[in-house]
């Protein structure tokens, strides 16, 4: 797709439309030494790692008000509609809008790009994505088309009200989306969300199969706004930071009835903040898997329901307020649907055959989630600020855990 377009594009929106990562470059997880799992990644260590998927997205942020995104997810670089991709989606706690889920799930297949956003967005983001849809050549007689939209809920840092999204910004995240690296952190749909009591935000992962067990690749990209305690690769660093779900109430309890429950001026700035926030574990993740291995939706809802266990490793137990979903889509040619086709596609991935890539899903995903707090700067919106995880105490808590040397 060309970028002549979107450049034009981006130069008639305002200056909060595109927003560029600030401050010191911050790490991901191979960066530290955290290697998790056993297989090894692709090329980006990303979803772009699976071939034909391509990422692009748009930061909004204005003033003190504004922290908030949208982040496109185009499976291959054909038509989508004629050459539909089989999908799956698997809820692990419902407290979310998806758009779409039930098209999906009954039919098995996505017809549209996917896009995730604000929580209060999802639907100008959604028409967005279908005005832009059946203007593409071809799709002049279309009457149905089923968007998927994702999301979090990012009011904490966001003036989530006002519904800032544009068809601006989800045309030039649709038309900006590439292959390679993929930013990460506060960025896209990333830009005002919160994780573990820091900034959450887009982090991404792969997993190469080896030959013998079939050579696929796996890439998992994640929006992170969810609690718990984070744990990093079993180290845990949220309690070792003092930032962890029910802590308010923990503390209390230790304390003693008849003592004040925070001690708040012993207590920096940031701790005082994160103390004065919500601690019960409430928000949400959205986690998108893209592979190549051919398989059913069937089989793809099966991979979904595994990156929940990748999910569970970092310290999520999925809150009464979490909306917690994952959308996975095979590029596999052979695979592919158009409509009205009359027989199922040949030569899929069969059961016993499934171990090796729930395995890669499960570390693509943990991983994934590292990288969108590794990689978030520190955010302010709304009055409040979502401090970045502090690197040099999580890698003195993970050399003390001997999870790096």
């Amino acid at each position: 797709m060309g970028r002549i377009a979107p450049l034009l594009l981006a130069l008639a929106l305002p200056p909060s439309a595109a927003v560029a990562q600030t401050g010191e470059e911050r790490p991901r997880a191979r960066d530290l030494g955290i290697e998790v799992g056993i297989f090894t990644p692709g090329e980006w260590n990303a979803i772009t790692d699976v071939p034909g998927v391509r990422v692009g997205q748009t930061t909004v942020q204005e003033g003190d008000r504004v922290n908030t995104g949208i982040t496109a997810i185009l499976p291959h670089d054909g038509d989508l509609y004629r050459s539909r991709v089989p999908a799956a989606i698997h809820v692990g706690n419902g407290f979310g809008k998806l758009l779409g889920v039930t098209q999906v799930r009954e039919l098995g297949e996505l017809e549209t790009p996917i896009l995730l956003t604000c929580t209060l967005c999802v639907w100008k983001a959604a028409d967005a994505l279908v005005e832009w849809a059946l203007a593409r050549p071809g799709m002049g007689t279309v009457r149905s088309l089923n968007a998927v939209v994702g999301e979090t809920n990012d009011g904490g840092l966001n003036d989530i009200r006002a519904r800032p999204i544009t068809p601006a910004h989800v045309v030039r995240a649709l038309e900006s989306a590439d292959t390679g690296p993929v930013d990460e952190g506060a960025v896209g749909a990333g830009r005002g969300t919160r994780a573990f009591g820091f900034k959450g935000g887009i982090g991404t992962s792969s997993r190469v199969l080896p030959e013998s067990l079939g050579g696929h690749t796996v890439g998992v990209l994640v929006q992170s706004n969810f609690g718990g305690i984070l744990t990093i690769d079993g180290a845990p660093v949220g309690r070792e930071l003092g930032r962890y779900s029910f802590q308010s109430a923990v503390e209390a309890a230790a304390g003693g009835a008849d003592e004040a429950p925070l001690d708040r001026e012993a207590r920096d700035d940031a701790a005082a903040r994160w103390l004065e926030q919500d601690d019960t574990g409430q928000g949400s993740i959205m986690m998108v898997i893209a592979t190549d291995a051919p398989l059913s939706d069937r089989n793809l809802e099966r991979i979904a329901s595994r990156a929940i266990m990748g999910l569970a490793r970092t310290g999520s137990f999925a809150g009464n307020g979490s909306g917690d979903y994952v959308i996975a889509f095979s590029t596999a040619e052979s695979v592919r649907r158009a409509p009205g086709e009359s027989a199922a596609a040949p030569g899929e991935v069969g059961n016993d055959a499934m171990s090796a890539l729930f395995q890669a899903v499960v570390e693509s995903t943990e991983e994934a989630i590292y990288n969108s707090l590794l990689r978030a700067e520190s955010v302010t919106g709304m009055g409040r600020t979502a401090d970045a995880l502090p690197i040099d105490e999580t890698v003195a808590i993970l050399r003390r855990y001997g999870v790096i040397n």
